[in-house]
Order: C-alpha cells, then sequence, then structure tokens
C-alpha cells in the first residue's frame, strides 16, 4: 500500500518572524508539524508544544550501564578469575579500579547516545530523509504542516501562513 502525506510548507525570511508566525498560526488552531532552521531558535520548541526531552534520562541509565559494567568485569578478572596481590594490596581495591570504571561509563554513554540519536531521529541505512526546503540549510526557515492531521483546508492554511509572514507556500507530497 503506497499512502502520500501531503504537507503545506511556509517559508520564511527572519527568525523573529517565524516565532511570531509559530504562535500566530498556532492560535488559528492549525498544527505544525514541524519547523526547520539554519541555527537554533530559543524559545522555538516550547512555541511550537514538543514536551521536554528525556535523553539525559538516557544518558544517565547509559551511564548506569557503563559503570555497572566495568565493575562487574573489574570484578570478575580481580578478584574470582584471576586473583593476584599487586603492592600488598587486597584482591578487592576499588580505589584502584576508579580510572577503569571511569572509562567504563563514558564509552557506554558516548555509544548510548550516538545509538539514540540515531534511532529518535529515524538516521539509519536505506532511510530517505523528507527534505521539505534544501534552503533551511542555509537561510530560510521552513514550516511544515501536516494536511492529515489539520481540520482545515489547505487554501485557509495557505492563507494563515501568508498573513504570518510566509514568503512562499508551496505542497509536498512524500
Amino acid at each position: 500500500m503506497n499512502t502520500t502525506e501531503k504537507y503545506l510548507v511556509g517559508v520564511y525570511d527572519d527568525e523573529d518572524e517565524v516565532l511570531h508566525a509559530v504562535t500566530e498560526v498556532k492560535g488559528k488552531g492549525v498544527k505544525i508539524e514541524e519547523v526547520y532552521t539554519p541555527f537554533p531558535i530559543h524559545g522555538l520548541d516550547t512555541a511550537i508544544g514538543h514536551p521536554r526531552t528525556r535523553i539525559p534520562i538516557a544518558a544517565f541509565l547509559f551511564g548506569l550501564t557503563g559503570l555497572t559494567c566495568a565493575q562487574f568485569l573489574i570484578n570478575y578478572t580481580m578478584v574470582f578469575d584471576w586473583p593476584m596481590i599487586i603492592g600488598g594490596k587486597d584482591f578487592f581495591a576499588l580505589p584502584d579500579w576508579i580510572p577503569v570504571t571511569f572509562e567504563g561509563t563514558v564509552l557506554f554513554t558516548a555509544f548510548g547516545m550516538v545509538f539514540t540519536f540515531f534511532v529518535s531521529n529515524s538516521l539509519w541505512p536505506g532511510k530517505t530523509p523528507k527534505t521539505f526546503d534544501l534552503r533551511s540549510t542555509d537561510d530560510k526557515f521552513i514550516m511544515t504542516i501536516n494536511m492529515g492531521t489539520n481540520k482545515k483546508s489547505e487554501a485557509e492554511i495557505e492563507e494563515i501562513l501568508k498573513a504570518s509572514g510566509a514568503i512562499e507556500v508551496n505542497v509536498k507530497q512524500f
């Protein structure tokens, strides 16, 4: 089954204009899918209505997993598998294990966050990205509206976008 999604794409010139346009368009009952910008705009995520990210929780859990794995590996190798007395110290010498534990924690966190980034942004091999307008990487600000999730007609939403300051309004189908 080949279904296509239809989007209205509003193109803006200025960052303040697009930030003001988001509140204006949402105030008229239009659900905004996403806004693509060439650089971050402070307050845009809250204006669109994105929930607070859970990335710090994922980073903490990856770090905790790395800490646990590093401690288990060191404990297994130095206490159970091949216990050696080095410099007159106990088998269980926790202060000596801190550097390896730190490195294991950082390693698991780094690889876990890269994996989380790719999964959360749907960036896997063979995936073709939805490119609404190539100018969003250079100097334009792109507001996308999914027509399937809005109750207003295409003409009404196009008028709302033009009234909010869009220099162009295009239709894209994927």
